[in-house]
């Protein structure tokens, strides 16, 4: 049951992190960065890309032997729900020393909701499924910022836009959710010290 409950409360944490990046309006992980450039090239609605594009990823570490499980639907259902009220709770227009505020406090809980949610150890969602699948050989904190780094190039060349926080992702997320990792209790197998 403490397992669950972490799963839960941690995905939440994730969706204020997410939520707060992206009232910060400095760019975004390179996961969104993924979706919304395939949403301006396709023309789909983003909901449908999000869910195909998920999908995709969950399959291919399924392929690598990442089996999908509680985590896998949770993660991406409480994630958006609480993104979607964040979203709303944030002002608009805030000054760039509030957004730059904003954006130091969305990479830290990102950092805890990440990790919180994977050492609960009731699998991924689809933006960290396929970097566990490859832990080992490759370390997590190095899939997953090689990870985010595909997602933001192949979004920005669909059309997507970067930012400074779509670079803080890429090169701090996997290696801050790596190291707290090892703080969590029910410490993930594909998060242990290396």
């Amino acid at each position: 049951m403490r397992r669950v409950i972490q799963l839960f409360l941690s995905c939440g944490v994730l969706g204020i992190g997410v939520g707060l990046l992206l009232a910060a309006d400095l760019g975004s992980d390179g996961y969104s960065t993924l979706i919304n450039g395939a949403t301006r090239a396709s023309g789909l609605p983003f909901a449908l890309v999000n869910i195909s594009i998920g999908l995709i990823l969950v399959l291919l570490a399924w392929l690598k032997g990442a089996r999908p499980a509680l985590g896998t639907v949770v993660q991406p259902v409480v994630t958006g729900l609480v993104v979607g009220y964040v979203l709303d709770l944030v002002p608009a227009g805030l000054s760039l020393p509030a957004r730059i505020g904003l954006l130091v406090i969305a990479f830290v809980i990102l950092s805890f909701g990440v990790a919180g949610y994977l050492g609960s150890r009731f699998g991924a969602g689809p933006a960290e499924a396929l970097s566990t699948a490859w832990d080992p050989p490759v370390p997590f904190r190095w899939s997953y910022s090689a990870f985010q780094f595909a997602g933001a190039v192949a979004g920005w060349l669909l059309g997507a836009s970067i930012g400074v926080a779509t670079v803080l992702v890429i090169v701090l997320l996997g290696p801050a959710v790596d190291l707290l990792g090892r703080r969590f209790a029910t410490l993930s197998p594909h998060l242990r010290p290396a």
